[in-house]
């Protein structure tokens, strides 16, 4: 079985067990569980719910593992012959879960 949620405008197909990072989600401490509401498809031995755009009364539930920051990302600015060169990294932080259960 598996299922396509949407956390925060990011899609991510799960299945039971799989470890996955969402968005950062500040108050979730390790070992707490979460549940996401918003899920678009379940699937299960070929059967597929599509929902319209969420499939009605299904939820995919989680345990909160930790935070963890992601590959930095290089912003460089850049003008010739100007002397202007401004460099900025950024790491975005994401929560690391691990999928429970599908409840469709």
């Amino acid at each position: 079985m598996y299922a396509v949620i949407n956390d925060r405008n990011e899609q991510t197909t799960v299945r039971e067990g799989d470890i996955v990072l969402c968005d950062l989600k500040a108050d979730a401490q390790p070992g707490d569980e979460i549940t996401f509401d918003q899920v678009l498809m379940v699937g299960n031995e070929g059967k597929v719910q599509l929902g319209k755009p969420t499939v009605a009364g299904a939820s995919v539930k989680a345990e909160v593992l930790g935070e963890e920051k992601g590959d930095k990302v290089i912003a460089f600015r850049f003008k010739r012959r100007k002397n202007v060169r401004v460099k900025r990294g950024h790491r975005q932080r994401y929560t690391r879960v691990r999928i429970l259960a599908i409840n469709a």
